[in-house]
């Protein structure tokens, strides 16, 4: 399955790049991709041998978003006629990653316990574009159990200032 969705996805982003709709498309991959996240069935509903070409066609033209590429909605077509819809999801996640590889993005994520401002997010996000020497593609999360502190991951990279990790360590050091 690997093979084949890279393949494909490779195939998608040329033609993207050439048409210059790449980004477009990137957005595309990703809602798509969160569709399968999101709501499970559709991966079921898209696998199922009983449903139609057409409709099956529909609900991932639909799934990509509003208004979808010329490009995106051929490919799909495509995708069906050569019965590779059960590797739709793996496809969609390969163009992400190369499409973030092409354009030298990374994914950064700030997890604290309760909201920050936007000039704190900014200024994370800052910090971590400056390590990287690319784009950074940044979320932030709140998680109310790690109780204070924050976590900051990217690319391979993890901080954990939270409460809980110290908390944790200091048990540890308590039952030796």
């Amino acid at each position: 399955m690997g093979v084949v969705s890279v393949r494909y996805a490779r195939a998608l982003l040329k033609s993207a790049t050439d048409a210059k709709q790449e980004d477009k498309v990137y957005a595309e991959m990703l809602t798509l991709s969160d569709c399968y996240v999101k709501v499970p069935e559709l991966r079921l509903t898209i696998d199922n041998p009983m449903l139609s070409y057409e409709t099956k066609e529909a609900l991932l033209v639909a799934a990509v978003g509003e208004n979808p590429t010329s490009l995106t909605k051929s490919f799909i077509s495509m995708v069906l006629k050569n019965d590779r819809e059960n590797v739709m999801q793996f496809m969609a996640n390969s163009y992400i990653t190369l499409y973030r590889k092409q354009k030298n993005i990374i994914r950064g994520k700030l997890t604290t316990a309760v909201p920050v401002s936007s000039e704190i997010e900014h200024k994370m996000r800052g910090m971590v574009e400056s390590k990287t020497d690319g784009a950074v593609e940044f979320e932030t999360e709140v998680n109310p159990d790690i109780i204070g502190g924050f976590i900051l991951e990217y690319d391979t990279f993890m901080m954990d200032a939270s409460i809980k990790s110290k908390l944790v360590t200091i048990l540890t050091a308590l039952k030796k």
